[in-house]
């Protein structure tokens, strides 16, 4: 059969018999990782795989060539893992390409950006082939979240625009939002002078974040709050001794607050992840300051070697070193996400989000410990605290240098007693209740800034 039948071909092509038996690395396990942001296909091995990639554009499929193994019969579940409702992904066909090396096609739904990398072995894994594929063009989530605003007003019966209106209502809405572009924007490096305001007509007066004259206690724009579930996809974060998978329910408690805070005006909620999938650390930051996020929230269920330790924890970022040994240890558990998760370290994307990640501000350390001090009053009052007061760590993920972070360590999911109440109901809802409790104390006392201030 030659190559481009393989590659054109609608069928599955396996060659079965003695090939079954790899010569090379021994295919482990293989799994699928679907996400509108991206999908994700992992191949467990005992050895590494070496790999060839190239990528058809009409119509639009990756093939890969493995290197150092035969067909082997795990490969076929790798076929059947592949959803109907994958973004990228229409199918999957394998066959051998030539003597130890297996072809693999994947058929796609859309132009995609494939990175094809090697992981080495770390934690429960050995070593993993990894593809990732990306859209070719990136929806912009801040207008994602102003229109599902908007849909939420027409729908609650507010008059529609007037004939005068612009005909672009969620255009002017985003206009409104900010006058700065939905891309990450450039930080300026500390000490340095502020930018020169841009030539036009100066804004209104504001005080504590909201025009001058407008009514108390309102603002003038969406407020947004980032959620960040833990962990995800290849990376399952700490698991119970049930079975319980940390990346599961903090999951379920960011999508219960996400209730909560779109049910409140002029407040949506964005989640780095909303599914079962992957996000590097570095991205989740990023992500919330696409969207201009006016908090970021890390939700996490710790864990320690022994079921002793019980009770909830919440953390901010420190420049000077962790404020104790126990805060330390957990900052370098939740930091090796990226190494268990995977990241493509020849990726430019990483080397941008390392040094996004060294741009922490005193303000910005100063705001969230006062975030941290509300949420953790509130979470105090249905859950046993680990310790009474904001603790602070170097977590990367907290490092966004203009966005009041904190990390919640809901409960010890090593502890068993815990590990039955994170996966209840009840107390997912006492938490999002009391998270969101600690959101209202905070903006209390600081009112989000207006959007027209120069960044």
């Amino acid at each position: 059969m030659k190559r481009r039948d393989l590659l054109q071909g609608g069928s599955l092509v396996l060659l079965l018999g003695a090939a079954q038996i790899a010569r090379g690395a021994t295919i482990l396990a293989v799994r699928v990782w679907p996400a509108p942001d991206y999908t994700r296909i992992t191949i467990e091995s005992d050895g590494q795989l070496n790999a060839k990639q190239f990528f058809v554009a009409t119509p639009p499929r990756l093939a890969v060539d493995i290197e150092g193994i035969d067909l082997n019969p795990a490969l076929r579940e790798l076929v059947a893992k592949v959803k109907s409702d994958d973004p990228f992904i229409s199918g999957i066909r394998v066959g051998q390409n030539a003597p130890n090396v297996v072809r693999l096609v994947v058929d796609l739904k859309q132009p995609a950006l494939p990175q094809v990398f090697t992981l080495p072995p770390i934690a429960a894994y050995q070593h993993r082939l990894v593809f990732d594929l990306y859209p070719t063009q990136v929806a912009d989530p801040l207008a994602a979240l102003i229109a599902d605003r908007l849909k939420d007003s027409l729908q609650a019966g507010k008059p529609a625009p007037s004939p005068a209106a612009p005909p672009d209502p969620l255009g002017e809405l985003i206009a409104q939002q900010s006058q700065r572009p939905a891309s990450v924007a450039p930080v300026p490096p500390r000490g340095a002078p502020p930018a020169p305001a841009p030539a036009t007509a100066a804004p209104p007066t504001t005080i504590a974040g909201r025009p001058q004259g407008a009514e108390p206690g309102k603002t003038d724009r969406l407020i947004i709050v980032a959620l960040d579930p833990g962990h995800g996809g290849e990376d399952p974060g700490a698991i119970g001794p049930g079975g319980t998978r940390e990346k599961d329910v903090v999951l379920q408690i960011a999508q219960r607050l996400r209730e909560r805070i779109n049910g409140q005006p002029n407040m949506r909620a964005f989640l780095t992840r909303d599914a079962d999938f992957f996000v590097p650390l570095g991205t989740r930051v990023q992500k919330a300051r696409r969207v201009q996020a006016d908090l970021f929230i890390s939700i996490h269920a710790d864990a320690f070697f022994t079921p002793r330790p019980q009770g909830a924890s919440v953390f901010a970022l420190s420049d000077r070193g962790a404020s104790s040994s126990a805060a330390r240890w957990i900052a370098d558990k939740e930091n090796s996400a990226d190494l268990v998760g995977g990241v493509n370290v020849k990726s430019k994307d990483a080397q941008v989000a390392t040094a996004l990640l060294d741009m922490s501000t005193t303000a910005q350390i100063r705001d969230s410990m006062q975030l941290g001090t509300a949420m953790l009053g509130e979470i105090g009052s249905v859950a046993k605290l680990h310790k009474a007061r904001v603790e602070q760590a170097g977590f990367a993920v907290l490092k966004a240098p203009d966005i009041p972070s904190v990390l919640v360590e809901t409960a010890f999911i090593s502890n068993p007693d815990e590990e039955v109440k994170l996966k209840s109901d009840a107390y997912q809802e006492q938490l999002a209740d009391a998270i969101m409790r600690g959101i209202s104390r905070y903006f209390a006392k600081n009112p989000p800034l207006a959007r027209n201030r120069v960044v």
